[in-house]
């Protein structure tokens, strides 16, 4: 039994799938808008959202990203018409725990949703790890060999984005994309000195940074 929040436009998809998880015992609220969704998210906390991915006022996957950005680990399962293996990466990359493409049956909905409430918080993301450097993603607290760490917004989310892409060298536009807030202004040169900021943080000074610079293409997450 969890609490769910549905987000989708389509007026039958919402109430038979409203109907199905009821049945499994679930509380399920409806949202139609990215906006709504927000309205919702404010006031109450749910155990997982289902998020389409065609929304009238904006994508569902700017909303996910959002979420993320913002530190907001809840558990999402994507919904959309679009079931190419491209769109299914840009959704496990933004953020997204789950996908599920329609039409789909009301079955596999019910098991992928016990699947994710079933799920621990160290799969869900909540708690990165890697070596003595510990991300708890819920609480926005950065460790290194038990010593606090202090990051801003955007360095925590460039931390995070990099430890789950380890050894994936992505550009300067990626970063922007995946890090920064949509209408922000930012540029490869801010990449670069928030790149340089994190690393003097979260480095031990042995000369062996955990941010590698691929000249001319981007950086990656050296993980050994």
């Amino acid at each position: 039994m969890g609490k769910l929040l549905l987000v989708d436009d389509d007026e039958t998809v919402c109430q038979n799938v409203k109907l199905w998880l009821e049945q499994d015992k679930h509380m399920v609220d409806l949202a139609k808008s990215v906006e709504s969704a927000k309205d919702f998210m404010r006031v109450i906390g749910y155990d997982l959202l289902i998020l389409d991915w065609n929304l009238p006022d904006a994508s569902g996957l700017e909303l996910l990203k959002q979420l993320r950005q913002s530190g907001n680990s809840v558990p999402v399962l994507m919904l959309t018409g679009h079931g190419d293996m491209e769109h299914k990466v840009i959704g496990f990359e933004t953020g997204a725990d789950d996908y599920l493409a329609k039409p789909f049956h009301e079955k596999e909905l019910s098991l992928r949703v016990k699947a994710l409430l079933k799920r621990p918080a160290s799969d869900l993301g909540i708690l990165l790890r890697y070596g003595d450097l510990e991300v708890d993603i819920k609480n926005f607290k950065v460790t290194r060999n038990g010593k606090a760490i202090r990051l801003s917004p955007i360095e925590f989310n460039l931390l995070t984005t990099f430890i789950r892409h380890p050894n994936t060298v992505m550009s300067a536009d990626a970063l922007i994309e995946r890090v920064w807030p949509t209408d922000s202004e930012a540029s490869p040169d801010v990449v670069r000195k928030y790149v340089q900021r994190l690393r003097d943080k979260i480095d031990t000074g042995d000369g062996q940074s955990l941010i590698r610079t691929v000249h001319g293409v981007g950086y990656a997450w050296e993980a050994k």
